[in-house]
């Protein structure tokens, strides 16, 4: 079985540990565990792991948030994976920083990378796993909260959940999304 994993965020020194950016550090995290290695690929930053059997394509979108889905649809069709063996991992602003919530399905919530995906690939029937940030800014400043660093404090925050997202990825893959939820959202 083969799974496309996709870490959201956007691509640069400058952007490594923003808010933004929560989806390629689990990304990131689950590839130094499974030992895979990102490598440059279309679109993309790519790296290709195995986990009890399954093959999980780990991808970093290169096309900066708001172009996501070019490259999500480029690998579902070039790797011919089902939609439903697609995990999107993605900050959320309606969820507490450091909150992680598992869906199977859903509208993008006004999140730029998500409607981008929703508009190429022509579903909202798509798993996404949303890490939250929080909505800790003034009006009229989020683009510039989701673009700005975790605090300090923040980073030791995100540590924990981080690894339940890791937990949370490779239960999708074993035991399915229905289960996986059960799992998830407990808290």
């Amino acid at each position: 079985m083969k799974y496309l994993i996709v870490g959201l965020g956007n691509p640069g020194l400058e952007y490594e540990l923003t808010r933004h950016n929560i989806g390629f550090l689990v990304l990131d995290q689950l590839a130094e565990k499974l030992e895979g290695t990102f490598q440059t690929a279309r679109l993309c930053q790519k790296a290709e792991v195995k986990y009890k059997g399954r093959t999980l394509h780990l991808i970093k979108p290169n096309t900066f948030m708001n172009l996501s889905g070019k490259t999500v649809n480029y690998w579902l069709q070039e790797l011919d994976i089902p939609k439903e063996n697609l995990l999107v991992v993605v900050d959320d602003l309606a969820i507490d920083h450091a909150k992680i919530r598992l869906k199977s399905k859903g509208s993008a919530g006004g999140h730029n990378g998500l409607t981008s995906i929703e508009q190429l690939i022509g579903t909202q029937e798509y798993a996404r796993l949303r890490f939250g940030i929080g909505n800790d800014y003034a009006k009229g400043q989020q683009a510039d909260y989701v673009l700005s660093n975790f605090s300090e404090e923040q980073m030791k925050d995100i540590i924990t959940p981080i690894n339940k997202c890791i937990e949370v990825i490779l239960s999708f893959v074993t035991i399915g999304i229905d289960k996986t939820m059960n799992m998830a959202n407990k808290d």
